[in-house]
């Protein structure tokens, strides 16, 4: 008799998505858990993970060779679709993050976008790279693909500033940009999977505190409705920050999954989803896993599991000097869990 102990991480990993929860929990991410210690460890370094397959392919691996967790997700920016369509980026440093510079869409009412922008260099990287992982990792492994939501695409596209200004004066045009940029992820996805992820992580910034609860039923719950009818592999949002106004609507969305902050009661999220949704996350980031000691980690990971978590995970993109000690506790709690 097959003990369910053993069940392999792809496929831990993939029942927490669906909302099941097996015998030794889940530990996985959809969000960069990369550090400046598993940079050392691997031997590559930002900015080079962002720009070329063979480096971002095996500093994505230690996220499972080193850490333990059930994933491998190689996106480790948020910024591989501005880059292809048109924004000026800073690809970071070791110690930064990329980020883009300019934004084409601001001030501008014509949202076009160029129709060879999945063959530029900051897209194929990503393919190519979810290739090789694949090849050596995927019989085993969840390979996590990860696109960037219209919404998060607009702030990077206009500007932060502009596209919050839009969606409260002028929802119009905020809505035309959000169409705009709605095919970008199903297509960005679709040859993701077709490169052979096992499942895709949809993150849009649609949190709260920026955008009401009242401008995501409006302007993109359609959108994400649309989206996940179109992505052919198990879903899962990630969206920053306090969301418990708007989990009613993300369960509307058809997410399979939601990946939340430790802000966000596990309770309200379990009751949102209905027993619909997959429980991802929710393990404080500058509190617990940077600031804090592995007794501290291990109390949240219990916690978070005792709760209903599914998949124990970072809530956000791990801080780039987070202690390895402290993310590989997640795995040590989930192994002993009973």
């Amino acid at each position: 008799m097959t003990d369910e102990r053993t069940i392999p991480p792809k496929r831990r990993f993939l029942a927490g998505i669906m909302g099941r929860r097996t015998p030794r929990p889940s530990v996985g991410n959809v969000v960069s858990v990369i550090t400046q210690d598993l940079m050392k460890r691997a031997g590559v370094w930002f900015p080079r993970a962002h720009l070329e397959a063979d480096a971002m392919a095996t500093l994505a691996a230690a996220g499972h060779a080193v850490l333990g967790f059930d994933t491998i997700m190689p996106v480790f920016s948020v910024t591989q679709e501005a880059a292809a369509l048109g924004c000026e980026v800073d690809w970071g440093r070791p110690d930064m993050m990329p980020g883009a510079r300019t934004h084409p869409f601001a001030g501008a009412n014509d949202f076009s976008l160029s129709p060879g922008w999945m063959e530029e260099p900051s897209i194929r990287v990503v393919l190519d790279a979810i290739t090789r992982l694949r090849a050596q990792w995927g019989d085993r492994v969840a390979i996590v693909g990860k696109v960037m939501g219209p919404w998060s695409l607009s702030y990077q596209m206009m500007g932060v500033e502009e596209f919050l200004i839009t969606s409260l004066e002028a929802p119009t045009r905020a809505r035309r940009c959000l169409e705009a940029l709605e095919p970008v992820p199903i297509a960005f996805a679709a040859a993701q999977i077709k490169a052979g992820a096992d499942a895709i992580c949809l993150a849009d910034h649609a949190t709260g505190g920026m955008v009401s609860p009242v401008a995501y039923r409006d302007l993109l719950l359609p959108v994400h409705q649309r989206i996940c009818g179109l992505i052919g592999a198990p879903l899962v949002l990630h969206c920053c920050g306090n969301t418990s106004d708007r989990l009613t609507y993300f369960a509307q969305a058809g997410f399979d999954a939601y990946h939340f902050e430790a802000v966000v009661p596990v309770a309200a999220v379990r009751e949102a989803g209905g027993g619909r949704l997959g429980l991802m996350g929710n393990i404080n980031n500058p509190d617990v896993l940077l600031a804090g000691t592995p007794e501290m980690v291990r109390q949240a990971a219990h916690r978070a599991l005792e709760e209903g978590v599914h998949i124990l995970a970072p809530e956000c993109a791990v801080p780039l000097s987070t202690p390895t000690d402290n993310l590989r506790t997640l795995v040590e709690v989930a192994e002993a869990w009973t």
